[in-house]
């Protein structure tokens, strides 16, 4: 079996779990004798393929694939045509571009024949247009590639309207995996409805929607109308390859409470600074850490030195590698309040390292870790008292050190992808 897989980013140059979620993918995928082609935005070349090829779409020339544009129009609502204002506009106003020439039956010189699209493969101010443009490069990479694979595979919505143009041109089926919504990433007043359009196109055209938790089924059959029937759960997993017995040298003495992630509305860091400055008033000797980076920065940054505690606490910046894994193997606690989390690989990671954590109800990895504290999101008294805990009584903490490893020993990607492989079984 042969997979066409888009996603957005593959270690060891990622933004935050979706790459390293791919990189778990393919390798379970490879176990389970299943081959991927694996394309994404911008490759670096320095990507491991021991499990996937590797597709780079900045260097694919697009190609016309019909003999009339209004043969082209006919089979795919995606064209590309003699206008550099296409690729700009919103992804609303583009399928609305499409759809007035249908009606017109606009006969109009394909342009991009033999042009490639260098893609940042960034998350910047640009990232709509690379979206739209990833999809027209996208169904180019479907149709060289039509006798390799068997099923499409997209992960997450910024690869959905380039799975949609690989099912309109191939006729395969397509998956689409739901690693976050719109309704995870902030409050409902300030969706993004452009985004939240892209995921409800990607699948309602899906004959399958994967998703990473049950939290995450219950949204896309409530918020998106999906049929319950085409919405599969196939939970994350952790990676165990030898990095858990990594060793570091601890400057201080103090225990180490651990936040990493984006400082976003999603993740709760202001319920961290919270709990940490309720700690601080009931014990001395421990540092409080936010690894991590994003929107809500500065904003973190003051609230902390609005309740003093400056001193006892460290903003890294973001972290990738091993410099992640030299976080964890620091860290005597990690804590995740996502105020929504899809799933959220990294108490996975933290416990496999040996560190006790701490996850929100609100989060799906909460639906498999029976070992990891959980606590609401809001209740900072809760967590403040899980951190102390943990911090003040080794015979506790070395209790959720033990049966937190072997935990997540067993939520591997092999197990997982043996799941997504019946799937891709079930449609083909």
């Amino acid at each position: 079996m042969k997979v066409l897989m888009f996603g957005w980013e593959f270690p060891p140059h990622i933004a935050g779990g979706l790459g390293t979620a791919c990189e778990g993918i393919v390798k379970g995928l490879a176990y389970n004798g299943v081959e991927t082609l694996f394309v994404m935005p911008s490759a670096s070349g320095d990507e491991d393929q021991s499990a996937t090829t590797i597709l780079n779409a900045s260097d694919v020339e697009v190609r016309n694939v019909s003999s009339t544009v209004e043969e082209f129009i006919d089979r795919t609502q995606y064209l590309y045509v003699d206008s550099n204002l296409v690729p700009y506009v919103d992804p609303e106003e583009y399928f609305s571009a499409i759809e007035e020439m249908k009606r017109n039956r606009t006969l109009q010189t394909t342009v991009g024949f033999g042009q490639k699209f260098k893609f940042s493969g960034k998350y910047g101010a640009s990232l709509m247009e690379e979206v739209t443009r990833y999809a027209q490069v996208g169904g180019t990479i479907a149709m060289q590639y039509a006798d390799r694979f068997d099923v499409i595979h997209a992960h997450d919505w910024l690869t959905y309207l380039a799975g949609i143009a690989a099912k309109e041109l191939t006729g395969k089926p397509l998956v689409v995996h739901v690693h976050a919504t719109s309704y995870d990433r902030g409050d409902e007043k300030h969706i993004d409805t452009r985004v939240l359009d892209i995921e409800t196109r990607g699948m309602q055209a899906a004959d399958r929607v994967v998703t990473v938790s049950d939290l995450t089924r219950n949204i896309v059959i409530n918020r998106y109308h999906i049929d319950p029937a085409k919405v599969v759960t196939v939970h994350n997993a952790v990676d165990f390859s030898g990095r858990e017995n990594l060793q570091v040298e601890r400057g201080v003495k103090d225990k180490v409470v651990t936040f990493l992630g984006r400082i976003t509305f999603q993740k709760g860091p202001e319920y961290f600074i919270e709990a940490a400055a309720k700690v601080l008033k009931r014990t001395e000797g421990v540092r409080f850490v936010m690894a991590g980076s994003g929107d809500m920065m500065n904003r973190a940054i003051r609230q902390v030195a609005r309740l003093g505690i400056s001193d006892r606490f460290h903003f890294t910046g973001f972290l990738r590698g091993a410099d992640v894994q030299k976080m964890f193997a620091l860290s005597d606690v990690y804590i995740m309040p996502s105020v929504s989390e899809p799933f959220g690989i990294s108490p996975l990671e933290a416990m496999r390292t040996g560190v006790p954590s701490i996850i929100s109800h609100q989060s799906g990895a909460a639906e498999v870790l029976k070992y990891a504290f959980k606590v609401d999101f809001w209740d900072v008294d809760a967590m403040a008292d899980d951190i102390y805990a943990l911090l003040q009584y080794p015979v506790l903490s070395e209790f959720a050190v033990k049966k937190g490893y072997d935990e997540v020993n067993a939520l591997k990607w092999n197990n997982a992808t043996a799941k997504l492989k019946k799937v891709y079984e079930s449609l083909i």
